[in-house]
């Protein structure tokens, strides 16, 4: 689109909400609305018609922008305590994956609230949510959809496909660890290209589009492991721990009593979408490309930056898709942070949570007393921080 300002008119076809652009005389569907970047203002004409104006994106625009998502981030913070009492960090890492098209995977031991975190998320996005209880039992088809036969009035059979629960914008995928591989990579594709295959059709996936899934690491019994591959998807790892004794005593004050608070919605499909794009536009400087790319390449022990220990305590390390996911989640904390470009800080603070499932530590390591986390905060305090000023 050419530079300038733009005006967009909203207009009722009946079925769908389509956006004019005047400057073409034609018509944009919403999906197509969201590619526009720039700022969104409601104006009402002096012949009475609503619209949003668009208006090119500045640098004070975008800056007036961060200062609104950053509020805005705050108040969704807010609501979700309205039910969920703790868990910032689990927060602020769904938040950063919902704000930049991730997924995340919720590791934490039974009762510890993983299930309602995500459900109230989906309430307060004006969303379609979903939930799949994984189970032994659990096929492919059970997830994606199935063709049906048919007849129609004329008596002719045909076959028609029926969408499964991954068609929605929120899928939670509770205790994927519980059902086979072979119904765990019925997410696949739905995960990394946003559509499922179904016989020679392949069907787009709502947008936006996010799994969020949990499972219980102290069971082994009964349980498959995921996939390499299918972890490597997953934007997040996230650990979700015990609550500190004010906590749990908030908890259960809350949870016995009688009342039950309620919350509300505050983001759309059309806003998240838009959210998504802006965010993009965060600053990510050379120095800070160099310094995703030196943490990444340090964690794979035949490369020759490696340190000595993750070359005695490593099998194999981050695959190049752990630096997208560094690089995407530091604009998500910077944005946030009402911040136009990202940080060291930034790119740390969820090092742990890209990292940690897409290295695998050694029995050496293992005997030593090691985790993964270990591993990782240990290499990000070896790794020198590029010299950047820091943004006043």
């Amino acid at each position: 689109m050419p530079g300038g300002t733009q005006t967009a008119r909203l207009e009722n076809s009946g079925r769908e909400e389509i956006l004019a652009d005047v400057s073409t005389n034609r018509c944009l569907p919403q999906r197509e609305f969201t590619k526009l970047s720039g700022v969104l203002q409601h104006e009402v004409s002096e012949d009475g018609n609503e619209g949003l104006r668009i208006v090119m994106a500045d640098k004070r625009d975008f800056d007036d922008f961060l200062e609104k998502f950053h509020k805005h981030r705050q108040l969704m913070v807010e609501e979700l305590h309205k039910v969920i009492i703790g868990q910032d960090d689990v927060i602020e890492q769904i938040l950063a994956a919902i704000f930049t098209g991730g997924h995340c995977l919720l590791v934490g031991v039974p009762g510890l609230a993983k299930t309602l975190v995500v459900s109230t998320i989906a309430k307060i996005l004006d969303v379609e949510f979903k939930r799949i209880q994984f189970t032994p039992d659990l096929m492919p088809s059970d997830i994606t959809g199935t063709n049906v036969l048919d007849e129609n009035d004329a008596g002719r059979r045909e076959f028609r496909f029926v969408q499964g629960p991954v068609f929605t914008n929120v899928l939670l995928a509770d205790e994927i660890n519980r059902t086979p591989p072979k119904t765990q990579a019925a997410l696949l594709q739905s995960m990394q290209e946003r559509e499922v295959t179904i016989g020679q059709t392949t069907y787009d996936l709502p947008e936006p589009f996010f799994v969020i899934a949990t499972q219980n690491p102290i069971e082994q019994e009964g349980t498959y492991p995921l996939p390499e591959a299918q972890l490597d998807r997953f934007m997040f790892n996230i650990k979700v721990d015990y609550p500190t004794v004010e906590e749990e005593e908030r908890i259960l004050d809350a949870t016995t009593g009688k009342e039950r608070s309620e919350v509300r919605k505050i983001l759309s499909a059309k806003s998240i979408l838009y959210l998504q794009k802006q965010i993009n536009m965060i600053e990510a400087s050379p120095l800070m490309i160099s310094y995703v790319t030196r943490i990444v390449r340090a964690t794979r022990p035949a490369d020759g930056s490696a340190p000595r220990f993750i070359k005695e305590l490593i099998d194999w390390g981050a695959g190049p898709r752990a630096g997208q996911y560094l690089i995407i989640g530091a604009k998500a904390m910077a944005a946030m942070d009402g911040r136009p470009a990202i940080s060291p800080q930034d790119v740390r603070k969820i090092a742990i949570p890209v990292l940690r499932h897409r290295i695998s530590a050694n029995f050496q390591a293992q005997a030593e007393g090691y985790s993964t986390d270990d591993l990782v905060q240990r290499l990000i305090n070896e790794i020198p921080e590029p010299p950047v000023p820091k943004y006043q």
